[in-house]
């Protein structure tokens, strides 16, 4: 009897001892699964609050960096100022181009003439000065176009100029009045730009505001992003009231009717 009851007394500890284990084990994959719970309720908070953040106003609904919309590479570097001495260069040079012909009235022809009679001269003195001291000759680099490249930079203009003329034909179709109004303004302003300035200063003007304007924004982003929408804003509630009390009295249907 007294085995008995011993062996029962020791299997009652032990079904204790693994009841003891068992809620243990539950309450910890219990805490285990709070835990994974809240771990994806942070989770996907946290990608809300990206998407948010991510949707954040951008200048004409730029989705992509400055960097790419300039089209990558060296020449987004160059307006970017990413190589300082390359970007310096380029504008030094288009100074000093600007200079001989709007300041000094350098005529082009006469550059380009002067500029091949001074490096003729100097190759040619080279040369013969190489035979006189008993020195081979300098042997010149052969210079020619590679075909390739004239190619694609004659192909890139062929498909810029059609995407052109299609603008044009699908404005003067009379299917957007917005896109039409915005271009006449375009021209606009051009013509009077014409008007103060000679095509040189204009197109060296254009030059360097390329090289600068991209920087600057890069630079303060986020604050001209900010004025941007405000002006934004302004321009479509203006736009509105110009719709409501101008454009929406325009006999657009009847004269579409009467010359279709």
């Amino acid at each position: 009897m007294a085995e008995e009851n011993e062996q029962s007394f020791v299997d009652s500890v032990k079904e204790k001892i693994t009841e003891t284990f068992h809620n243990e084990d539950s309450s910890s994959d219990s805490d285990n699964e709070g835990k994974k719970k809240k771990s994806t309720s942070s989770s996907s908070a946290g990608e809300v609050v990206d998407d948010v953040k991510n949707k954040v106003y951008r200048l004409f609904g730029r989705e992509r960096p400055v960097h790419k919309v300039l089209g990558g590479g060296k020449p987004a570097d160059i307006f970017l100022w990413k190589d300082k001495k390359v970007t310096a260069g380029v504008l030094g040079f288009a100074t000093v181009i600007w200079v001989l012909f709007e300041l000094v009235e350098y005529h082009l022809l006469t550059l380009v003439c002067h500029t091949l009679i001074a490096a003729l001269a100097v190759l040619f003195l080279w040369s013969n000065a190489a035979s006189f001291i008993n020195k081979s000759p300098p042997k010149f680099p052969e210079v020619a176009l590679p075909e390739d490249i004239v190619l694609g930079v004659a192909n890139a203009l062929r498909v810029e100029v059609n995407k052109a003329l299609e603008v044009l034909r699908c404005i003067a179709s009379g299917k957007d009045l917005k896109k039409f109004l915005a271009v006449i303004a375009g021209l606009w302003v051009l013509s009077i730009l014409g008007s103060c300035w000679n095509f040189l200063t204009l197109f060296y003007t254009i030059f360097v505001l390329l090289h600068t304007v991209p920087y600057v924004y890069d630079k303060y982003e986020d604050k001209v992003d900010a004025f941007g929408e405000k002006a934004e804003a302004e321009i479509k509630k203006q736009y509105a009231v110009f719709s409501a009390k101008v454009l929406s009295k325009v006999p657009v249907g009847a004269l579409k009717a009467k010359f279709a």
